[in-house]
């Protein structure tokens, strides 16, 4: 009897436990929705009091202020909470915003490292967090948002060295670098952007000399490496790039010449609007 009872508590048992394996896997397998946005844009809601007040339960997410959804997908496709006054860091929760296309959460105080987790968005096509507190390096997982044609990391507090699988977005068409402290050579990786129209990369603490590859870059239109600790030659083969429009080297240290005829000393350019100095 006994004998009896112990194997039907553990066939109840392995019943048991079968029921909660699968009613996990069903979980697991259950689509990103919604919801999900919701949940992950309720970590930011404690950041701001106009996001307190008007981030509730008893409205749709989409109604949200600076939230945008896809009518396709009816999920959250752009966030925007530029000049809010977030006082905080991108909570990882932001990472599960898989159908996001646009971020800009610049112009507020937010101060920490780039989560890893954006690495994740990988429908984002423009991201924007100028003019904050953020430190550190760049992630590598920015090189997953294959996607990207905007990125403005300008007035910031990042330092290192620019890491070369910025090279590695091949719809990028604006990367502004503007303002921070990066330091070691501009890496010819950049020179893989067919796509890029401004490159900026003006004050910060680079060095070395400007790659001779940017003359791959035959869609430029602005070029801006102002007051860094570059030195050596430029190469001819930029200024022979059709669509270029701007180029500052004010306070850099050149060698040699610039193409003959075409600028004067302290001046603009006839063909391009180019700002240097010796």
């Amino acid at each position: 009897m006994e004998k009896k009872l112990y194997c039907i508590l553990q066939y109840a048992f392995l019943i048991t436990i079968t029921f909660q394996m699968l009613s996990s896997e069903a979980k697991a397998k259950q689509p990103l929705s919604l919801a999900t946005d919701q949940t992950a844009l309720l970590s930011l809601k404690h950041t701001s009091l106009l996001l307190a007040s008007n981030w509730t339960n008893s409205t749709s997410v989409c109604s949200w202020i600076g939230v945008t959804c896809s009518l396709r997908h009816h999920r959250v496709s752009a966030l925007n909470l530029s000049n809010m006054a977030l006082s905080a860091t991108i909570p990882l929760q932001l990472g599960h915003l898989s159908f996001l296309v646009s971020l800009d959460l610049s112009n507020m105080a937010l101060s920490a490292t780039i989560p890893l987790q954006l690495g994740h968005l990988s429908f984002l096509v423009s991201l924007d967090l100028s003019n904050n507190l953020f430190y550190g390096h760049l992630p590598h997982q920015l090189s997953l948002l294959r996607r990207l044609k905007f990125i403005s990391l300008r007035l910031n507090n990042f330092t290192g060295d620019i890491p070369p699988m910025l090279g590695h977005l091949p719809k990028l068409e604006y990367l502004s670098l503007r303002n921070n402290s990066f330091i070691g050579s501009i890496p010819k990786s950049l020179s893989n952007l067919t796509n890029l129209q401004l490159l900026d990369l003006s004050y910060n603490s680079l060095s070395g000399e400007i790659p001779k590859e940017f003359g791959r870059l035959q869609s430029l239109q602005t070029l801006s490496v102002q007051f860094n600790r570059l030195s050596g030659a430029i190469s001819s083969a930029i200024f022979n790039i059709s669509t270029l429009v701007t180029i500052d080297l004010t306070g850099i240290e050149l060698s040699g010449s610039l193409p003959t005829d075409m600028c004067r000393s302290n001046s603009y350019c006839a063909k391009f609007k180019l700002k240097f100095s010796f």
